[in-house]
């Protein structure tokens, strides 16, 4: 063994070296070395609070959700990990705080042979997330995670501890940079998009057609994707993960999409979110979407796309839409959204312009998003080395 050998290499040599047992959660619970707990009281959002003395944690994927000022449900403060029942999300708290609403775990380790921090981090780690709405728990006491001797978790744990402090600086400068682009790309959008009385504005239902989607249960497989609401992402784009599907049948049929058909949410938190269909691979598309399809040589649709995600259009769309605790943004209304039409060259540029910023802007395999990817998955890599022990043999 050489002097300058890893510390966490020396220490697994020495203490651990017939290799390291696995264990899984449930073993763990049952054994006690970690354990479940019940918080005073649980608090539902009609209490979350912007200011107060302790914060709410819940299953969200936001750290903390909101604050309260009730002594009786709080946590005292201790070293925890929380489990998302339904969102698989993981968090490490070491603070005192309540419990928003239901659907979490809260869960401690037997500090003499469960580092908690460590406990964290593995999960993390070993921990396969199903992305599907479901209780996951069960899942979670199914996860086989090492158990190294405390020495080696402290040391772990102090090598991810720094780490993440790192990453986190890094992840700060890049959002940081990050958001000024998306400021300059709002910038360029709306300059681009401002036009004088040279250009014509028409009604949006002068240049294409309107079609509702249609409801049918999604299943894991099939020959067509099934788009739905919930795949338009907030940058209205259509999300990669989680895809469901439908087999093509007489009753979905007419409601296959097209490439440069617009798909558009008509209803919810999400109305008028839009997305532009440009894919190789057959498609249908849900009830709660409302599908576009332009008259031809009427526009260009990724010159309609980068419209719907401007001021002019967002202006439009709350005006007609109203206030109303569950907005409605249905065909009757969407034709009367005004759009200028310059001609086509004049679009071609506009979106030649416009689709380089949204690349560098929204693109996860280019520029920025892509550096913060890379962080992501550079520490992730590096999580893994540090626990991938050999399995101890029998």
């Amino acid at each position: 063994m050489t002097t300058n050998q890893p510390k966490i290499e020396k220490l697994i040599s020495e203490l651990c070296p017939a290799g390291v047992e696995f264990f899984d959660i449930d073993n763990l619970l049952i054994n006690k070395i970690v354990t479940t707990c019940a918080p005073p009281k649980k608090l539902t959002k009609k209490y979350y609070k912007e200011i107060g003395e302790f914060p709410i944690i819940d299953q969200g994927q936001d750290f903390i959700v909101g604050y309260t000022d009730d002594n009786a449900a709080v946590m005292a403060k201790d070293l925890y990990v929380i489990f998302g029942d339904h969102t698989e999300a993981l968090k490490y708290i070491d603070f005192s705080f309540a419990q928003g609403a239901d659907g979490i775990k809260i869960l401690k380790t037997n500090s003499n042979i469960l580092n908690i921090k460590y406990f964290y981090y593995a999960l993390n780690n070993f921990y396969s997330k199903t992305g599907k709405y479901t209780r996951h728990f069960s899942f979670l006491k199914k996860t086989l995670i090492p158990i190294p001797p405390l020495a080696i978790q402290e040391e772990i744990v102090k090598i991810l501890n720094s780490f993440t402090e790192l990453e986190a600086e890094l992840e700060a400068e890049l959002e940081a940079e990050l958001e000024a682009r998306e400021k300059q790309y709002d910038y360029y959008r709306e300059e681009q998009l401002t036009f004088g009385q040279d250009v014509k504005f028409v009604n949006l239902d002068e240049i294409c057609e309107f079609r509702y989607g249609f409801t049918d249960k999604a299943k894991d497989e099939g020959n067509v994707r099934f788009i739905r609401i919930t795949d338009i992402n907030e940058s209205g784009k259509l999300r990669a993960n989680d895809s469901k599907y439908l087999d093509l049948s007489e009753a979905n049929k007419n409601y296959l999409l097209e490439k440069g058909d617009i798909l558009m949410a008509r209803t919810g938190a999400t109305y008028g979110k839009t997305m532009l269909f440009n894919e190789d691979y057959f498609a249908v598309y849900a009830s709660f979407l409302i599908r576009i399809r332009f008259k031809e040589n009427a526009i260009l649709p990724a010159y309609y796309w980068h419209f719907a995600q401007s001021s002019l259009y967002w202006e439009q769309a709350k005006k007609l839409v109203g206030g109303g605790a569950q907005p409605q943004f249905n065909a009757n209304v969407l034709k009367s959204i005004k759009i200028p039409i310059p001609p086509i060259a004049e679009q071609k540029r506009i979106v030649a312009i416009l689709d380089k910023f949204d690349a560098l802007v929204n693109d996860i395999s280019i520029g920025l998003p892509a550096e913060l990817s890379a962080r992501r998955q550079q520490y992730e890599y590096y999580r893994g080395k540090l626990l991938d022990f050999p399995l101890k043999k029998a």
